[in-house]
């Protein structure tokens, strides 16, 4: 374990493997199939978009890397395509499958695993059922996808799944999975999914949170764009202009795009400083968190450390850790 300030990963991923049984038996759309490598991977219409390996199922090889790469907490989540699928009751007791299994791992290695809620966002009063149980089991934060079933975000059906989160002022991961109009976008070869789709996903999701005034609304939330908030911290200048100059975007908004990017978080799971260092320009070095992407195919738990540990000391020990126990209260 780390000796300096604690490292915490806020984006690292765990499944179960009575999770992939309820998606091969009731997933629709989601199936089990093997990629190019010969690799099992969830796909969605025939697209690929995430890659199984034995790790997201194994604690005790979570904590051993862990250890490896000198990473102190994982805040643990479940990743695409979560829930969304399968009719009210699976997709409840679905839910509670995953946040029980990960409420059960943070009681058996409690210096060393917190987790995301999942909820069943299609269905408010449930999810708030939910959310309400989790927390009671140790959840320090919820994890949804930038889009439910093609659902945005800042739906007015999910407002009161919403006002009950900012209620708690939880940290909320947003996390992406497969963009609407996946058909459309010709997604299924190479990967795109996950190379260019899920950066897509996340971006218009963000987005319309902030033109939409949804940060206004929900001022105690602590939203975290995955990825490095995608496309954000490069095209957050675009936003300002068109701001600027076409009034549908100032419809909801009086203040510029930038200014929200302030009240965002993001991790730190891009592959290169210059990357990092844009996200802290963007939004503000009080405003990043470490993150790894582990276990998936592109996770990388010891280079995104090395690449937060190449930051100035002020810098590198809050996105190591001193942000995130600020939000999590850890």
């Amino acid at each position: 374990m780390s000796k300096q300030v604690p490292v915490i990963d806020v984006h690292t991923h765990m499944m179960s493997h009575e999770y992939i049984d309820v998606i091969k038996k009731h997933g629709g759309d989601y199936t089990i199939g093997k990629i190019v490598g010969g690799q099992e991977a969830i796909h969605r219409k025939g697209a690929a978009f995430m890659t199984l390996y034995d790790e997201m199922f194994d604690y005790e090889v979570r904590v051993k890397n862990m250890d490896k790469a000198g990473v102190d907490i994982a805040i643990v989540s479940l990743t695409c395509p979560s829930v969304y699928w399968g009719g009210e009751d699976l997709s409840v007791s679905t839910t509670k499958l995953m946040n029980d299994h990960m409420s059960a791992a943070q009681k058996s290695h409690p210096a060393r695993i917190r987790y995301f809620a999942t909820l069943p966002w299609q269905y408010p009063e449930a999810a708030i059922k939910q959310l309400e149980q989790a927390l009671d089991n140790g959840a320090v934060g919820v994890m949804v996808l930038a889009n439910i079933a093609g659902e945005p975000l800042i739906s007015p059906k999910l407002a009161p799944i919403w006002e009950q989160i900012n209620k708690h002022a939880l940290p909320v991961l947003v996390h992406p999975t497969t963009p609407p109009g996946l058909e459309a976008l010709e997604m299924r070869e190479y990967n795109l999914v996950a190379s260019i789709g899920f950066m897509v996903d996340t971006t218009l999701a963000i987005s319309k949170m902030i033109f939409d005034g949804f940060l206004d609304r929900y001022p105690n939330l602590k939203i975290i764009a995955s990825h490095g908030g995608a496309t954000l911290p490069y095209i957050i200048g675009r936003l300002d202009r068109c701001h600027e100059t076409m009034p549908p975007c100032r419809v909801k908004i009086s203040e510029r795009p930038s200014s929200y990017m302030r009240k965002i978080y993001l991790d730190s799971v891009v592959y290169n400083v210059a990357s990092l260092m844009m996200g802290i320009d963007v939004c503000g070095e009080d405003n990043v968190l470490y993150g790894s992407d582990y276990p998936h195919n592109i996770g990388d738990m010891a280079g995104c450390l090395s690449r937060v540990d190449a930051l100035q000391p002020t810098q590198r020990d809050k996105v190591r850790g001193l942000n995130a126990m600020k939000i999590f209260n850890l």
